[in-house]
């Protein structure tokens, strides 16, 4: 994808202010011992092997990486100018290594990436180096209550910097509002970069002791980013054998199928409208995407029916919403959606089923899930009738706003489907 003229124009500004700080660096650097040199390549490698194995979060499409905990240890021992050297040979050597099987198109379209996941840690190392000087610090060993003052400090600076720059390129590629981006970001990421802050402080404290305290402390932290990073690909590898189970009723029923995949994308940007957060977000894409599970135990003489159900037959599939619910709710990451799962079917004025809900009392996800859902039906072609075209199906949910979808959710879908017709009517736009 090509990166509008002021994102890369940001890039290479930010490739600049880097090269002028490594040139810095190089000329400023002072003289260190062999200890000081093993230091540094140990901080290097361990960078590297940080960022090789960062752990990929699904609800914020971010990846963590305990590098960050690394690069602080770095700038609080060895001081800003090591520093920015650890960072820079680190972060090019493991682009380099996660690419180095890539094809000469894939490598070429890689330039820019690479040059702003290098650059933008070089220039945060730096303003966080410089903030470090500041207080009169060249390295911190954090043997008096100053010193941790000094490094919380340099800490916000690199924190608040990195989410900046990231959000900015963000920003500028997709157009999302920066403020509002940055502000997002300091609340979905504080906790977790404070965590590696903390992780960055005790290994300093140790390697006050001796160079060997601070490895006896590497082992649990090693130990923790192998479980959770173990955890998170169990989860990701649970969605999709469930979201391969759903595929599969592509077998019975092609509808239902391409349903919930579209389902889940129209929910997705129904969730966005509303300013929901990622992790809201992530949980109505998970559950959008199994919703019909359930009807797996629909027989075909009435889930492919190419007429109207009678009431015995209806009876049956609306017993398909408690049979996905039931399958699902066993796994911890769909423990947070059976119940949207299980409600999607619900409608705001109490109509809908298993359980006759209305109003706020359906769980939110649910709601949003079901205007997804309804349009979905409304323009697809079924046994039974034509498709709707997208005028006639927004005139429809205009028309049952407040009687089967949330008056909230159905003006956001509203603004969905009018931007995409807008679009449709104007590419360029």
């Amino acid at each position: 994808m090509r990166l509008p003229f002021r994102a890369t124009l940001f890039v290479s500004i930010l490739a600049l202010a880097a090269a002028g700080s490594l040139s810095y660096t190089l000329i400023h650097a002072p003289s260190f011992s062999p200890e000081t040199l093993s230091v540094f390549l140990i901080f290097v490698i361990l960078a590297i092997l940080a960022e090789v194995y960062a752990t990929w979060v699904p609800a914020y499409k971010w990846e963590i990486s305990s590098s960050i905990a690394i690069y602080l240890t770095a700038l609080f021992i060895l001081g800003p100018d090591l520093a920015i050297a650890v960072v820079f040979l680190s972060t090019l050597l493991s682009e380099l290594l996660l690419r180095w099987r890539s094809r000469k198109r894939e490598w070429i379209s890689s330039i820019i990436p690479i040059t702003f996941n290098v650059s933008q840690l070089v220039v945060t190392i730096t303003v966080a180096g410089l903030l470090l000087r500041a207080f009169g610090h060249s390295n911190l060993l954090l043997t008096a209550p100053q010193e941790f003052i000094s490094a919380i400090g340099a800490f916000f600076a690199f924190f608040v910097t990195n989410i900046t720059f990231v959000m900015a390129i963000i920003s500028l590629s997709s157009g999302q509002p920066f403020w509002h981006s940055v502000f997002r970001g300091v609340r979905q990421f504080f906790v977790q970069y404070l965590v590696l802050c903390a992780s960055a402080l005790l290994l300093t404290v140790l390697y006050s002791i001796s160079l060997g305290h601070m490895f006896l402390a590497l082992f649990p932290l090693t130990l923790v980013h192998i479980s959770f990073r173990s955890y998170m690909k169990l989860q990701t590898e649970a969605r999709k054998t469930f979201e391969k189970i759903s595929q599969l009723l592509d077998a019975r029923d092609h509808y239902t199928a391409v349903h919930s995949t579209e389902v889940a994308d129209l929910a997705v940007q129904i969730g966005h409208e509303l300013g929901l957060s990622p992790g809201e977000i992530e949980r109505i894409e998970i559950a959008a995407k199994v919703h019909d599970i359930g009807k797996v135990a629909v027989p075909d003489s009435i889930l492919l029916k190419p007429g109207p159900l009678s009431d015995e037959e209806w009876r049956v599939m609306k017993t398909h919403p408690v049979i996905s619910a039931e399958l699902i709710e066993g796994l911890e990451i769909y423990s947070a959606v059976a119940d949207a799962v299980r409600h999607e079917h619900e409608r705001w004025d109490g109509s809908g089923y298993p359980d006759g809900l209305k109003g706020e009392e359906i769980p939110l996800l649910a709601r949003v899930i079901a205007a997804a859902d309804i349009y979905n039906a409304l323009t697809t072609d079924r046994p039974y009738r034509k498709r709707f075209s997208d005028e006639e199906a927004i005139r429809v949910i205009r028309r049952i706003r407040g009687k089967d979808i949330d008056p909230d959710v159905a003006d956001a879908l509203l603004r969905v489907l009018q931007a995409r017709l807008r679009k449709e009517e104007d590419p360029g736009t």
